[in-house]
């Protein structure tokens, strides 16, 4: 059932990674294990998005996954899913039943497939919107898939349906200059998030974010940071930021990204295994485990200092 009251959208909100079991399934056990220990690491609550591996996954799978992710948190925090598709008519499918599974906001990429212009994206944004109560969260993947989205539509979106109902998530590069273009454009009024997984942290939160989506595997060093930058302890943040942004620059894809997560996820004992569902994108060689470990073990030191 859907809730009455929306918590507070901000801070740190890290996309969840989607556990498999040897056969590929959903391995829920782990999953809520993963739930536990963000929550328990300083997340403000959680999202389920494109780093969950959605794409990878069935209609039915999405809506189930969103499902036990929502009735897990029960209330710790606000949960975030992503309803995204290549049509309406299944993004609709997808919102219906996140809004009625208990769904703080939802979060909507634009189709894939389909090179849609601003007045057909504005059109799918707007169904979302009007079809549910919750707040949207559009989201500009463009970063890693697609075309970047239209600013100007951002803006008319937000004119529409005001602050509380539509929100942003832009990653289109360059990340800073288009934050600021869509703040401006909108006279401050956005409430945006980033989604860099900290590498842009830093810039961002000068330039008005409300709110960071990072993957879970560094929850507990992207916490110490945002909280850096909240209390204007510039010295910490730096040195934080320093240690972070080497470990970061070796993403290259949504693939390295996932597999990166995944690892670190395992070493910390959060999931049982890096399992991902093929065909693989980016494979994890040793070479690049053993200097993913030394700037892991570098950015641990710097934190807990």
């Amino acid at each position: 059932m859907s809730s009455t009251a929306v918590p507070d959208l901000r801070g740190v909100l890290p996309v969840l990674a989607t556990p498999f079991t040897q056969e590929r399934t959903i391995d829920e056990g782990a999953l809520r294990a993963e739930v536990d220990w963000v929550l328990d690491s300083g997340a403000d609550g959680v999202v389920v998005a494109m780093v969950s591996e959605i794409l990878r996954l069935a209609t039915d799978e999405q809506e189930a996954l969103g499902e036990l992710v929502c009735s897990h948190v029960a209330g710790r925090g606000p949960v975030v899913l992503s309803v995204g598709a290549e049509s309406t008519h299944v993004a609709l499918r997808l919102a219906r039943r996140a809004e009625a599974d208990g769904a703080s906001a939802l979060m909507a990429i634009p189709p894939l497939t389909v090179a849609c212009g601003a007045e057909e994206a504005g059109t799918y944004f707007r169904a979302l919107a009007d079809a549910t109560s919750v707040p949207l969260i559009v989201q500009d993947a463009s970063g890693y898939v697609g075309e970047p989205l239209s600013l100007d539509l951002q803006a008319r979106l937000l004119r529409e349906y005001g602050a509380e109902r539509v929100r942003f998530k832009p990653e289109a590069i360059p990340i800073g200059p288009r934050l600021s273009m869509l703040r401006d454009a909108t006279d401050g009024r956005a409430r945006v998030f980033e989604g860099s997984g900290g590498a842009a942290l830093v810039d961002s939160h000068a330039r008005g974010v409300v709110g960071t989506m990072p993957g879970p595997d560094l929850v507990w060093a992207i916490r110490a940071l945002w909280d850096a930058l909240e209390a204007g302890d510039h010295a910490r943040a730096r040195a934080i930021d320093e240690a972070l942004s080497p470990l970061m620059s070796l993403v290259t894809s949504l693939g390295s990204y996932v597999a990166f997560e995944k690892h670190f996820l395992v070493r910390q004992g959060v999931l049982p295994s890096s399992r991902v569902r093929e065909p693989l994108g980016f494979t994890l060689d040793e070479e690049t485990r053993r200097r993913l470990d030394e700037l892991f073990d570098r950015l641990s030191g710097v934190v807990r200092a």
